[in-house]
């Protein structure tokens, strides 16, 4: 087939590659090449200011990747260890919660602690904030009544069960390990490290320039309002980081040229630590990244995160080193984008 003629269907392709209804940003880039982009959708609705490559997009659950580097990060200096405990760690009261469950049992999800949010039980995060205001989310601490009193869900390390609180937890002891705010120190050694200059922990009731707006579609009045009463009012170790697209492929880069991690830490964090792959659309989990089986004999790690108002889905593919960043401030169905980015793009 002539090459003009291959060339020209895979610009058809990649024209029709994405919902054009999209409302949100979408990046995807092999080395310094882009080979897609988009934007699309308001970051102000009642303004009618379009997003564009400089908004800040809320990330709801994908923060929980920059907390996992950081605790790898005092894992490789020696301040802390993967068998370490909470019990040895935090200086708070656990009441009925295992004192032995231990650091890695974090980070892979197999701690059994008791999770604020439940994903299994509960489907809408805002039921959280009927009797505890969300605006009083400023601290991990802040959490802890949420969770504190609680029983152990099962033995620590007996399953796989994703779990919010377990990296609430991972960020308090950053935080005690390190003095420091648990978004301070990312700011300072994971940010700041490869360049991500947008990317932070914003409260919602004073957030910098460029940040969009999140919106929830209201289905008795036929328009939206935004979630700024439906999400914890900071980020914590569970997620709410604001990013932009290009900041995460920074953050990728960040990882993949080991400026992060050792290439020993990051291969660990890309391996698989537990889950069983029964959901070939979910897979496997390492250390704050999720793990989808590849056709080339190498997973795919990716991370996401869905709020109200906000979804957010970035994954790099080692097969032909292709990072794709896809995020909504509607909630649009990133993971159906995602799909057709891999038909065509892989």
């Amino acid at each position: 087939m002539n090459d003009k003629i291959v060339d020209k269907e895979l610009k058809m392709m990649r024209l029709n590659l994405i919902n054009r209804d999209f409302r949100g940003n979408i990046y995807v880039v092999r080395d310094n090449e882009v080979l897609y982009e988009y934007v699309g959708g308001l970051t102000d609705y009642a303004n009618e200011i379009p997003n564009s490559f400089e908004t800040k997009f809320a990330s709801a659950s994908a923060g929980k990747v920059f907390v996992a580097v950081g605790i790898l990060q005092l894992i490789e200096k020696g301040k802390l260890h993967f068998n370490d405990t909470l019990g040895s760690i935090l200086d708070i009261n656990l009441h009925q919660i295992d004192a032995d469950v231990t650091v890695e049992q974090l980070l892979n999800h197999t701690s059994g602690v008791p999770d604020y949010f439940d994903e299994s039980v509960m489907t809408e995060y805002e039921e959280l904030w009927v009797d505890y205001p969300n605006y009083k989310i400023r601290h991990n601490s802040d959490l802890l009544p949420l969770f504190i009193q609680k029983p152990m869900m099962y033995p620590k390390g007996e399953r796989f069960q994703y779990n919010n609180t377990g990296y609430v937890l991972l960020a308090m002891i950053l935080e005690k390990v390190t003095g420091m705010e648990f978004d301070q120190y990312l700011k300072q050694n994971v940010f700041d490290a490869c360049g991500m200059g947008s990317t932070g922990y914003y409260e919602l009731d004073k957030l910098p320039a460029k940040c969009a707006n999140n919106y929830i579609y209201c289905a008795e009045t036929g328009d939206y309002r935004t979630n700024i009463f439906s999400v914890d009012v900071k980020g914590t170790g569970a997620g709410g980081a604001f990013i932009t697209v290009k900041d995460i492929v920074r953050f990728w880069k960040g990882l993949l040229e080991h400026q992060l991690l050792s290439a020993e830490t990051v291969d660990k964090m890309f391996s698989r630590q537990s889950g069983d792959g029964s959901d070939p659309e979910e897979g496997y989990y390492g250390y704050g990244v999720w793990l989808l089986t590849g056709t080339e004999g190498k997973d795919h790690p990716y991370f996401q995160g869905c709020d109200p108002g906000v979804s957010f889905l970035s994954e790099y593919n080692p097969d032909n080193g292709v990072i794709s960043v896809l995020v909504s401030n509607y909630g649009d169905d990133v993971w159906a984008e995602m799909r057709n980015v891999r038909k065509i793009l892989y």
